[in-house]
């Protein structure tokens, strides 16, 4: 195995000694067309450092790449930045083969390490601003809590000016290329967008203070070693700013318009909305639950200002797959978004008024009355329509100019 895979040099005193996983194709919810990576790194200092494991089928790929380095009784500490288990699988495992002389996180994550896997291997706890020395160079240790659980934190290697970013900046990407520059542009921020409105988006508050942080401790950085897809050696800045960006959440002139339909009848008014909406100079996503995944919805509202959503209605309840990405969208807790809502309807009709209380629920501004329709609509309801997406349309840009 060890003539298999190889470790990559990412600075003058770190490897990459990660797995790619290229089959993963659902992460709790958000789907990963592209596979994946789980990014380890060795720090080759006087105390060689092991940076994360790896998911637990992927032990023997990360050992393989150590070993084309070194032998792994060189390996003195193991440091966890984030304790979920794609990154802490084979921690006990790793633990017992190496035998280091110390193994730490936070104090959080020392706690989260002992409730995902009831052993007895001692875990250090580090507060945030510790510093370890590893002999010729430190590392220095930050708190990220809730980037994106409790126990996370950043691990600053000063040598080589490397900043270890845990799931911070990363993205869901299986590729043989590990850095940002061997890769397109259009394709790193779209897979980066993704990650961020998948996994990060409700924790968006925290990423700006931690931001913030990093300015304040005044650390150089080179390259930014995430726990998922490339190191960032090239546009730093740039990732780094597309992070402020969404964070902030601003609305921009962008309606994302999501429904699921039965018969049609509520696609039909969907597809008026959206033309009315577009035709007032509002940039306008039309997405069908019939047809694409909760997740590319939520990378659609990352950018977006308005979100009107609409369904038949079924057994008393808006459709499965419409309950799906509404119960998604609520949960990841997008911000500063006006929307209403629109539905079809055979007998009852509580599916408009459901979704409506969802939006409300979110903190979506309702900013026009509902539409609904009795089996399906005629010209004057499809008019009704028309008018309803001006209505939104002419509040977006309301809101967009205060």
């Amino acid at each position: 195995m060890s003539n298999v895979y190889s470790a990559i040099k990412v600075s003058d005193h770190v490897y990459w000694v990660g797995a790619i996983d290229w089959t993963i194709r659902d992460f709790h919810g958000y789907t990963t067309p592209h596979g994946s990576t789980y990014n380890a790194y060795l720090v080759m200092a006087d105390e060689i450092t092991l940076i994360d494991t790896v998911k637990a089928p992927f032990k023997e790929e990360m050992i393989a790449r150590i070993k084309s380095v070194i032998d792994l009784s060189q390996i003195k500490y193991i440091i966890s930045n984030h304790s979920e288990m794609d990154h802490s699988g084979c921690l006990p495992e790793v633990i017992d083969i190496i035998k280091p002389k110390k193994v730490f996180a936070s104090a959080v994550g020392v706690k989260t390490l002992q409730e995902l896997f009831h052993d007895q291997h001692e875990i250090i706890p580090v507060k945030d601003g510790e510093i370890l020395s590893l002999g010729n160079m430190d590392l220095t240790f930050m708190e990220t809590r809730m980037i994106h659980w409790p126990d996370s934190m950043f691990t600053y290697l000063a040598k080589d000016q490397l900043l270890f970013s845990q799931d911070a900046f990363g993205m869901h990407l299986a590729t043989l290329e590990r850095f940002d520059d061997e890769i397109p542009a259009a394709t790193l921020e779209y897979e980066a967008a993704t990650y961020y409105a998948n996994i990060v988006l409700p924790y968006s508050p925290v990423v700006l203070k931690a931001l913030e942080k990093v300015t304040k401790a005044g650390w150089k950085i080179k390259f930014i070693a995430p726990d998922h897809g490339p190191v960032w050696r090239k546009d730093i800045s740039g990732i780094i700013s597309l992070y402020q960006k969404w964070a902030g959440q601003k609305p921009t002139a962008k309606a994302v318009v999501v429904y699921a339909t039965m018969w049609h009848s509520t696609e039909k008014m969907a597809s008026v909305i959206a033309e009315s909406i577009a035709q007032e100079g509002i940039k306008v996503k039309l997405m069908s639950m019939n047809e694409v995944h909760r997740s590319e919805v939520v990378y659609e509202v990352l950018n977006a200002g308005a979100l009107i959503v609409g369904s038949s209605t079924l057994n008393n309840n808006i459709l499965p797959q419409m309950a799906d990405v509404m119960i998604y969208l609520k949960g990841l807790k997008p911000t500063n978004l006006i929307g209403a809502a629109f539905g079809s309807y055979g007998w009852s009709g509580e599916s408009v008024r459901d979704l409506e209380q969802i939006l409300k629920d979110m903190k979506v501004e309702i900013v026009a009355p509902s539409v609904s329709v009795k089996h399906v609509p005629d010209n004057s309801v499809l008019e009704k329509c028309h008018e309803f997406g001006k209505v939104i349309a002419a509040e977006l840009k309301k809101r967009l100019a205060t």
